[in-house]
């Protein structure tokens, strides 16, 4: 190969990963809200999406609010949840969401918010206490596991 192919090769193989880059994310579990199904530790990879290619029951990546419950200007380091879709905006909110959307029950999401819930309901910071979470703080859908739960 002479030299020019193989810099034109090295030239699309940078621009595949910037592409890639841009589209998929690595992001690390931060606690117990995802068990069984992910563990602190975990590292997924993340396909960055908009709300609207959400669908019921997908594994979101979104922006982690304040401790105070406000969401903080987006600014860097962002802190991030993973979370399950349980209702997107026209749909219904579950009627198990006690106390944050108790009153909510059965009522059409708004736009722009979704219902997020962890899988260890006894143990996340979810849609049960924060309410609505903004769809513009969506960073995107888990695609997969990239490494093991360590033992």
């Amino acid at each position: 190969m002479g030299p020019a192919i193989a810099v034109i090769a090295l030239a699309l193989a940078a621009t595949g990963l910037l592409w890639l880059r841009r589209r998929l994310l690595v992001v690390t579990v931060d606690g117990p809200s995802m068990e069984p199904t992910y563990h602190q530790g975990d590292r997924v990879v993340v396909r960055r999406r908009h709300a609207a290619q959400l669908r019921l029951g997908d594994v979101v990546v979104i922006e982690r609010p304040d401790d105070d419950g406000t969401w903080p200007a987006h600014s860097l380091p962002q802190r991030w949840l993973v979370k399950r879709v349980a209702a997107l905006p026209g749909g219904k909110v579950p009627a198990d969401l006690a106390p944050a959307l108790a009153e909510q029950a059965g009522v059409d999401v708004p736009p722009g918010s979704l219902v997020l819930l962890g899988d260890n309901a006894a143990n996340s910071y979810d849609s049960r206490y924060i309410g609505y979470f903004p769809a513009d703080r969506l960073l995107g859908v888990v695609r997969r596991r990239m490494s093991p739960t360590a033992a």
